[in-house]
Formats: C-alpha cells, structure tokens, sequence
C-alpha cells in the first residue's frame, strides 16, 4: 500500500475577488521613480508586457564611452576635494600679483595626478566593459515564433519562454579579461588568453553548470509530473537537492513546441522582494485561475539537475530577480586610514589659514614700522596703496608657498605604494592554488592597509570551510569497528596517499571514486556475514536518494544531502547497489542480484525527530522498519537487550568523535504483519485528520520507532578544506574574532564549528538562541549576558531607550569561554529595535558565533550591525551568490572561487581559492601593508611639514615678504624626484619580520586593529617633531654662516648660497629619518635611500651650471652656487651638526618607549627577539585537537525530504525507463 501526500497546491477557482487586492497601477516613490504595486504579465506577448517597462536582462556597470571619458572622468576627479584644492593654487599661482611660486611647481604635480588616475579609471572601466559584455552575451534558449532559438541572455524580456536544460555548459570566461595589472605586464595569465586570441589560438574556457538567468514559472520538465530538480547553492550555500513542480494544466504541454506557443496565460503576482521562500501569484489561463506559490518559481541562480529539460515562463528579470533583491547595494569603500588622512588635511589646512594669517599680520605690522620709510628702496607696486592691501597679498602669497603642507605628491603616492601591495599579493606563490591554477587576486588597490586592522571575519561555511564533500571513513557493525589500518605487528597506521586502497573489482557497479582503506569490512561482506549485510542493506533502503542511469552500469545519485549520498554510495561499493525506485519498490543489487523490496511507508525526517526510517516488505515477505538518525536519538528507541552492544557502539562513536568524524546510528525492527496493518490504519486516520494532524502523525510514528534492534553506526567526514583548524586557531591568536553566516541547518554548522575548533569540547557554555518570539528572544539573550558579564550602566540603558545611530558598545571581556548559536527565524526578531543592541552586545562576548538558516540579506544585516555599534574593521568571506550580499556590506570582502560559481568572487575585493590562505592574507600581507602605509603617513607628514615650517621661520628675516627660503626648481623636485624613491623603498618592501615570525606571532597583528600606528596621537607627534627639525634646519646654517667669510675673505653669507645650505641640510636629515624608520634592509632598499642623495646632487650640479644658466638665466639663477658652496667647511659643519641635532632625539625615543610606555606587542617583540638570539627557545607548535565529544551526522534537508513525492506516484518514469529496469532484474 502506498500513502499518498498532496504535492501540488492548485484550484481551479475564480480568483477575480482578490484582483482589487493586486492593483496594477504605478505610484510614485519619494525620489520620483515610479514604484510597482503589483505585476501583471502575459505569456508569449511581449507587446502586452512592454506596457509596463518592466527592466530587461541587460547588466551595464560600465560608467565611459570614448567621447564621454575625458570631460566625465576629469569632472569626476575635480569633485575631489584635494585636486579641486590644487587646482585653485593653480588660479592662485597665475596671478601675478600674488604669486611667490612659478606656475609649473603646481602643474607638473596636478597633471602627473590626473593623468594616473584616468588611465586608471579607463582600465577598469574597460574590465567592467569586458565583463558586462561577457555576462550579456552569455546563451540562452528562448521559444520564438514557434521553436526554439539560441539568443543572447540580455535579450530576455517578462512574459518570455525559456528552455532549460541539464547540466547545460556555459563558457563564463570566453572573453579577454583585461584588468590593471595586465595593463602593467604585471599578470601574464589573462594577456596570454588575449594573444592567443588575437593570433587565431582558441582560448580554454572554462565550463560549468548553467545558473538560470531569471526568475521563471515552471511550466513542464522531462520528468514524471513534471518535477524539476534544483540546486539552490547560489541562493541559500546549500547543495541538497530540492524539488519544484509545474501546475498540471502547463505540464501537459511538455515539450510542445505548438501548445507552447499557443500559451497566453497571464500572471498576477506579488512585486519583486528579496524573500527567497515565498511567491504569491495567480495564473489565469483558459477562464480558470490557478494558484501560484514558491514551489512553482526556480530563481535565478538555481542549476537544474537530474531533469533533461524544462520549460518556464520569465516572471522577474535583471534587478527584480529575488537572487539581485538580496545583493545589496554596493558602496564605494575607503579605509579608515583615507578617512583619517581627510580629516588630517582639514586639520591642515586650518592650521594653514591661520599660519598665513599671522605672517599677514606680521607683513602689516613691518610694513606699518619699517618698510613704509624704505619705499625708496623698497617701493611699493602701483596696486598697493596701503599696508592693508599688501597684506591682504601676502596672506595669498604665503599660502601659495605654504601649501607644500598638504601636497599632491601624497595622492600619488598612496596610489603607487597601495598597487605595488596589490601585486605582491597577486604574485604570492604560496597562495596559489595549483589544482585549479588560481592565484590570489587583490580585486581593489585601495584597501589593503585595511587587511591588517580586522577584527571580526564573517565567514559562510558550505564551499568555504568545507569541500562540502561527505566521505564515509568508518563504521561500527555489531559491536566491531571498521576503517582503521594495522601493520603487520598489530599497530595502528595513519592513512596516507600511500596507503593500499581497498580493492572493489568484485563489484562492477562500484563507484570508482570511493575509497576505503580496511580490507576486513570487505572480507566481512564477501564471507556473507549476516549483521554487516543487515548493515549495508538499511543503508541501501533507508534514504530518499533518487538514482539515475543514462548509461547502462554508470549510475548517478541526487541526494538531498552529501552525508545521504555518501552512505548510499558505501553500501553500493560493498555489494548492495541501490539501483532505481518507484513509488512503490525500490530495487536494489544486493552482491550481484537484484532484489525488489516493496516501499510500505516512509516516516520522513524532521528537525525534531532527527531520524529516518522506511517500512518495507522483503522478497521473503518479511515486513522491516529500518531507522537510522542521531545517537542520542536512536539510543532512546533501541530495545533493552542491546545494551551491552549500545555500550560498545558508543565507546566507538566516541573514538570516531575525537577524529571530528559525524556520527550516526542505524537500526532496524522486524514487524508482525498483523501489527503494522493495525498501525497503518492508525497512519492514514493521522494523515486525514484535520486538526493537529503533524502532532498525531509524529506520535503514531513513535508507536512504530520502538524497540529496535541496533545494527551499528557510520562515521562520515564533512570535509573541510586543507589548513581551516589551524587558521581558525592562528586567526583566534590574533584576536580575530570569527562568526559563521551559513544558509544551511543548526545541526551541521555546529558540527563543521568544532571541526574547525571554532566551538572546542572545553568551553563553559554553547548558548542557543532558539525562540519564535520577540519577548523570548530578549530572555534568552539577557540570561546569555548574565552568565558572562553584565554591564548594569548598559543594561538599565537598554531598558529605557533606543540606542541613536552613533552609540558604540564598548569592548567587554567575559568571564570564561562561551559560543552561541542563533537561527535565521529567532534573528529576524532579534534585529527589531533596541533588541538589536542586545543581541550584538551578548554574541561580542562570546568567543565563537554561529548564524544559521539565514536568508542572503540576513547575512548582510548581521554585518551592518556589527559596523553600526563596533568601531572595528569587518571582513566576509564565502564563495556563493547568497555571500554576496554580506561582501558587499563588510570594510573588506574576499571571495573564494568554490563549487557555487564565481558570483562571490566577482563581487569582492581580494578573492583567493582556499580558507587557509586568509591567515597570508592577513597577517603577513595585510600587516604590512598597514604598517608600511602607517611609515609613510608619519614620515611623509614630517619632511613636509619640517620642510614648510622653515619658511616661517625665514619670514622673520625677509620682511615677511613671502620670499621662498628655496630654490624653485627644488620645491618643484623635493616630493616628486628627491624623495620619492626613498618613500617606495620603505612603503613596497619594508618588514618589520618576516612571514615566519609573523605566522608564528599573530599577536603582532593587534596593533592594527586599536590603530596603533597612525592615530591623532602619532599625527601630534610629527608635527612635534617636525616643528623641532625646522628650527635646527634653519638656525644652524643660519649661524654657521653668520658673519663669515671664505679663505679668501668673501662673504658667504648671501641668498643663494644660504637656500643651498639648508635644502642639502634638509634632504641629508629626512633621508636619514627615512633610514631610522627602516627595519628590513636589502640592497634595493640601500638604492631606494642613498641613491636619492646622489640624485640631488647631481640635479643640483646640473640646474646650477655655467650652461643652464647662461641659456635660461630667467629659470636658472643659482650660477654656480653648487660648486662654490659645497667647497665650504661651514657647509659640511652644518650637515653634520644638523643631522646629529635632528636624529638624536628620535633614537631616545625609540629606545625609551618600550621601557617607559609599552605597548602590549612590546612584549612579543621582546620575545621575538630572544628567539633569535636562542633558537633553542622557539616553542613547539602544538597539533591541534579534535574535538571528543559525539555530534550527529544526521544533517539532511532541513526541511520534509522527498518521501511523501516519492510515495505520491509523482515519480514514476517513462514506460521506457520502467522496460529497461525489468529487463535488468531479469
């Protein structure tokens, strides 16, 4: 007997009384756009449909075209506040009568600037070119004028009929993928898939399954009651299998291509949302209207499986689709360095206003006392009629020659120090990842400072901790344990590439992939032992697996889950081969026969029940039940007498625990016929009832799950990727708190944390935060806070008001080691008010968190709310589309190119192909990034403003007259050729340690994340000390040339040879600052420093030759001033008083900070230190730990499986599949 389960949610009656409910009118939205109320389509008409302007499949991020590129992206860049800034020195400098400077030290810099930037925006503007063009171009099949054409995926409209097909390859990097770094030959990889297409190669593609392009209504499919198989990892990071069905007046079209044409139906539906589990809509078709629901839409971003073919009817393209609903929107991301940086130059320029104001003053009030009775030496311009006006002038004048404070070499400089960072990244060897030939791709060059200030990482699980691939590794069967390896003495091996795999060749059904290592289960099997051929047979039978075989003898399974399809796979490696079902029978090829078990009755799982079983009837007409679920399940149900093999079962699931295996139990009843015919009577009473009916359903099924006899138990690894513990563990050292955003079920993402040690046996409490109510939330939440810490200030807050949007949550630190688990359903309620604070302030103490059952949006709300009440630096990582939401959300996003396409990494900053290369990521390439940007901030802030700030003090002797107290040529030179080269040297290849000791410290990466190095604080402290080299810059050439004369009696005392004295004295004291500051020296980086003084003195002696000046004496006025000066001893006193005077107190500093004001990587240093000095003291890493406590593996869809559509007859094949079938079992 067979108990059927209504699958399809259709009635065929009039539904005009909710057409009101629905209106198809457009209102207008706040910002003016029209906005949809409800949608209204007809099939096959894409005139009725274009009334409505719904968007097309059309993606353009592109931003230029050739003749818009100039004068947009040039408006662009002058929106900027810094170059608008130099452009108004620039109108400054042009003015005549305030100008102290000539024109080009302004426009050489600006037009450097400009131009870098716009070849940059052009290069990435044409990737985004590349890429619209790829995805626009990709194929589809679209039913048109009665067949069926290969057309364009951008030219797909609303009311469309698409065909889908299995497993259909796409090429999705066809094209010539240009990005910055191949524009540089910095990349070889993407140029020479361009060469090969330019001189006629064929380029390789890549393939993989294709990713349906719109929200479609099903209408018919290959297979029986037109179901179609999706796998929705894009959506929700899972790869379980789910099932969608047409209505049946669409299914009996098929693949018609007449009935399809001729179909005019016309839709009535909800406007586009981001909720993945729901769809509301009517179908009107042939004066009847049918019901439409989310069982009947496949989303964009499914990959249909196990289905031939299918039909469908476009509901919502381009951005109304539900997997572009819940993207999110992208914002331009900046570090917390530019923004720093920004309110530093606000400070600056401030600082600048008022500089120039007081020397205006200080012109006045010389002009007023002094220079009024020198006029006839000293006469004024025609437009000065006052020391009033002049000083009004002077104000322009100085700060035109004070603007050096804030100058444009800084933007450039940051550009070219943060895309050498990128390319280290990008050429890192040790990130790359052979199997797929993938190296790691810094996707940005503006955030990579920001990699080594994290302090939180959001990761998805499935793809990204996890292979998401289920191997059966061991099992215990009657009381033996199965799986491990001996030598020959009887000890036990570990299991290597080299160990001897078991030979499956007795079985031609065999997966070839599946590997075991213990030979004993297989002579168990071939010797016909009764309990382990129980064992495999529950195995074979008890599961919803659907089995297909396009070719005779290669079958291929769709699961609902990895862990089911695993253990189907093992029992048909060890001789019992689930071949097909029905919804009657399942056959199975039991050691090389085939046998028909008739299916009575399968009792479903569910997240309550945590257990599976099926009824069936033996070809020796014996009536089993065969279970298998949970242990702390199953041991409730097993009958008394298999207590000392309970026992001995769980000593072995223990063992298994402690290798991070999931366990599961699996055991089996035999049944009175009389008995079962009573309780199916019972069973179909329960399915008919009409109250409670889940509730009495779930307690006939307890009636018949009792007593059972136990069979024994599997262990299956839930793979995670290589190195996920061990980085996990590294990320932890560093005080990287780590939380888990996962689509999928409670029960596996807690079992993959304490696989990878994210939650550890050891700690004080697991919260899990489980209500279906606001009120029960906040208790759980509050008795969670109390357990670790509670702050009684923010308690009596929380209790009184809603936070404002500026309230930040201060750092607690809890009083053991906790974790908390929380379901998308109880955080839906936890983000309403001021709970939200509640809920970030109680998963802050806790030292790992877990998210599950979270829809794509959620996981960018969670990130969001981190970001609003934590002032820290977020990082996500995954690798489907449903990750992409929260990439986009955090400070930095990093994909990982998975098994769920490449959405995620085309949508984040950095991608690389493996968890573990996150710890290189961070801790060595982010780290020093932040650090070499932080050396670059504070030196380049000091030389500049040492080197304005004697201007000021020259203005006392010049009459504030604002004459430069340099060369022009060498203010035009100082920041963009003297020193340069000794910034690149110490921001692209500076290290404080090397990538071992930061691996082995990550305690060192604390720095960042409290902005340590470059702070408000440490910005003080240069214009200190900078305020200091200033004075020593110019009194002590000041008084080394006061009143002197050269051997022969000269006076050496004039302009020229004193603007000459201090710029030599000034580039000798920042050159050797520049090499205090360096910690890793290598012959480059001796070039970088010490060949910037060579070059100034080789500029110098050019620029001040008998030639030059003879040929421009206007430009060129210092004659000879190069040679006759540096010949003086004054000069060679003054570098030498000047450059001891300047350093001194910065190696004081530096030697008295750790002692006297330490910092807590002061400590590690010190210890780093000690290392190096005794190697002998280098601890040994320990080996991480598994966990020890048993967890099931039982983690099938969360949801109902396909038993009752497997016993609902909706499954039955072709007449044509069943002959084939019969045929074998003969």
């Amino acid at each position: 007997m067979k108990y059927t389960n209504p699958f399809i949610s259709e009635n065929p009656w009039n539904y005009s009384w909710c057409y009101s409910a629905m209106p198809l009118t457009k209102k207008r939205s706040p910002d003016g756009q029209s906005e949809e109320q409800g949608r209204y389509l007809q099939a096959n008409s894409r005139e009725f449909n274009t009334v409505f302007a719904y968007p097309n499949n059309t993606i353009k991020t592109s931003k230029y075209n050739i003749l818009s590129f100039l004068p947009l992206n040039l408006f662009e860049q002058f929106q900027r506040l810094a170059n608008a800034y130099f452009l108004a020195l620039l109108v400054l400098q042009l003015i005549p009568q305030i100008s102290s400077l000539t024109w080009y030290t302004t426009v050489v810099p600006l037009v450097v600037v400009l131009t870098i930037t716009a070849v940059k925006d052009a290069i990435d503007d044409l990737k985004r070119h590349q890429n619209d063009n790829q995805v626009n171009n990709r194929p589809v099949l679209i039913l048109k004028n009665g067949r069926v054409e290969c057309n364009k995926w951008m030219n797909i409209h609303v009311g469309d009929i698409i065909k889908l097909q299995n497993n259909q390859p796409v090429p999705v990097s066809t094209s010539f993928d240009f990005d910055l770094f191949s524009f540089f030959g910095l990349s070889g990889k993407t140029f020479s898939t361009f060469a090969a297409t330019a001189f006629g190669d064929r380029p390789h593609c890549i393939w993989r399954p294709m990713a349906h392009v719109a929200d479609i209504l099903l209408l018919s499919s290959s297979e029986p009651g037109s179901l179609t198989y999706v796998e929705t990892a894009d959506l929700d990071g899972e790869t379980n299998l789910k099932v969608k069905q047409a209505i049946s007046v669409t299914s009996d079209m098929e693949d018609n291509m007449l009935l399809l044409s001729a179909f005019d139906g016309e839709v009535k539906c909800e406007i586009p949302n981001n909720k993945l589990d729901r769809f509301v809509g009517i179908l009107m078709y042939k004066g009847k209207s049918y019901s439409l629901g989310h069982d009947k839409l496949i989303l964009r971003g499914c990959i249909i499986r196990n289905t031939d073919w299918c039909y469908g009817l476009v509901i919502f393209t381009g951005p109304d689709t539900k997997l572009m609903q819940n993207s999110g929107k992208y914002t331009f991301k900046r570090t917390n360095t530019d923004h720093l940086v920004n309110v530093f130059v606000l400070w600056i320029v401030v600082l600048l206003v008022c500089m120039c104001s007081v020397l205006a003053a200080g012109h006045y009030i010389w002009e007023l006392k002094t220079g009024y009775y020198f006029q006839d030496f000293l006469p004024w311009s025609k437009y000065v009629t006052s020391p009033a006006v002049s000083a009004t002038l002077i104000f322009w004048s100085y700060f035109i020659i004070l603007n050096t404070m804030v100058p444009i070499s800084l933007y450039v400089s940051v550009e070219v120090i943060r895309l050498g960072n990128s390319c280290f990244i990008n050429w890192d060897q040790k990130m790359y990842y052979a199997p797929k030939d993938m190296p790691a791709e810094a996707r940005t060059t503006t955030l990579n400072e920001e990699l080594g200030q994290i302090t939180y990482v959001f990761s998805d699980k499935t793809g990204t901790l996890t292979q998401n691939i289920m191997i059966f590794k061991k099992c215990s069967i009657n009381g033996v344990s199965y799986g491990n390896v001996f030598d020959r003495k009887g000890e036990k091996v570990d299991i290597s590439e080299k160990t001897e795999k078991v030979n499956f060749s007795y079985n031609k059904l065999a997966d070839p992939k599946f590997s075991f290592y213990d030979n004993t289960l297989v002579e168990a099997v071939k010797h016909g032992n009764q309990q382990v051929h129980l064992f495999f047979r529950s195995l074979s039978l008890c599961h919803t697996v659907m089995s297909e075989e396009k070719v005779e003898g290669e079958l291929v399974y769709q699961a609902q889950s990895p862990d089911e399809g695993s253990l189907v796979t093992a029992a048909r490696n060890f001789g019992f081969v689930f071949h097909s079902r029905t919804s009657e029978t399942i056959t199975v090829v039991e050691m090389g026969e085939p046998r028909v078990y008739q299916l009575l009755a399968i009792l479903d799982f569910n997240a309550v029940r945590k257990r599976m079983s099926v009824i069936v009837r033996t070809p020796d007409d014996r009536v089993v039940l065969f279970c298998k679920g949970a242990d702390t399940i199953i041991c409730q149900l097993l009958h008394p007498s298999c207590r000392y093999l309970q026992d001995v079962t769980m000593d072995h699931l223990d063992d298994f625990a402690t290798e991070g295996l999931r366990t599961l139990m699996v055991a089996y009843r035999e049944l009175d016929s009389a008995f079962f015919q009573a309780w199916r009577e019972k069973h179909s009473e329960a399915c008919l009832s009409s109250e409670n009916r889940e509730r009495k359903i779930a307690i006939i099924y307890e009636e018949i799950e009792k007593d059972l006899t136990l069979l024994g138990a599997t262990a299956i690894e839930d793979k995670l990727q290589d190195g996920v513990p061990e980085t996990i563990a590294t990320l932890e050292k560093a005080k990287i708190k780590i939380w888990v955003l996962t689509g999928d079920k409670q029960e596996t993402a807690v079992n993959i944390a304490y696989a990878c040690n994210l939650f550890e046996d050891n700690m004080d409490e697991v919260f899990i935060m489980e209500g279906q109510d606001f009120e029960t939330i906040r208790q759980e939440l509050r008795s969670a806070r109390h357990k670790m810490k509670l702050d009684p200030t923010l308690e009596s807050y929380l209790l009184t008001s809603k936070p404002k949007p500026f309230f930040r949550i201060l750092e607690e630190v809890p009083n053991g080691n906790f974790g908390m688990v929380i379901n998308g359903y109880s955080l839906a309620y936890a983000l309403e008010g001021n709970l939200e604070v509640e809920l970030i302030q109680t998963a802050c103490l806790c030292k790992g968190v877990i998210f599950c059952r979270m829809t794509p949006l959620q996981k960018a709300q969670v990130v969001e709310l981190v970001k609003r009440y934590k002032k820290v630096v977020t990082l996500a990582i995954g690798d489907g589309a449903n990750d992409v939401g929260m990439i986009k959300a955090a400070h930095i996003g990093v994909g990982i190119s998975g098994q769920e396409g490449m959405q995620a990494m085309l949508s984040s900053d950095y991608a690389i192909s493996q968890f573990r290369y996150l710890q290189r990521l961070l801790l060595i390439h982010g780290r020093w990034s932040y650090i070499r940007m932080c050396k670059f901030f504070n030196y380049f802030f000091y030389k500049n403003f040492a080197f304005t700030l004697v201007h000021v003090w020259y203005s006392y002797f010049s009459g504030f007259s604002a004459q430069p107290v340099y060369d022009t040529w060498f203010i035009t030179f100082y920041n963009m050729i003297y020193t340069s080269l000794p910034v690149l040297g110490l921001s692209l290849f500076d290290q404080d340690f090397n990538e071992t000791w930061s691996l082995r410290f990550p305690e060192l990466y604390e720095p960042g994340q409290h902005h340590l190095y470059f702070n408000k604080r440490e910005f003080v402290k240069c214009l200190v000390h900078a305020f200091y080299s200033s004075l020593v810059l110019f009194f002590i050439p000041m008084g080394s040339v006061y009143n002197s004369v050269c051997n022969n009696g000269k006076d050496i005392s004039d302009y020229q040879s004193f603007c000459l004295m201090v710029q030599t004295a000034l580039l000798s004291v920042v050159t050797a600052e520049i090499a205090l500051k360096t910690t890793y020296w290598t012959m480059l980086t001796h070039f970088f420093i010490w060949s910037s003084l060579a070059i100034y003195f080789c500029i110098s002696f050019f620029l001040y030759s008998d030639g030059l000046c003879l040929l421009f004496p206007s430009n060129f006025q210092f004659l000879g001033v190069a040679r006759n000066t540096l010949k003086l001893p004054q000069m060679w006193l003054t570098l030498f008083l000047t450059v001891l005077l300047c350093i001194l107190p910065v190696i004081g500093y530096h030697f008295l900070k750790p002692l006297l004001w330490p910092i807590g990587v002061d400590k590690v240093i010190e210890r780093i230190h000690r290392c190096m000095r005794q190697p002998q003291l280098l601890l040994i890493q320990p080996k991480q730990k598994r966990p020890t406590c048993r967890r099931s593996a039982y983690a099938f869809s969360h949801q109902h499986g396909f038993g009752a559509l497997i016993t609902s007859s909706k499954t039955v094949k072709s007449p044509l599949y069943a002959k084939r079938v019969f045929s074998f079992q003969k």
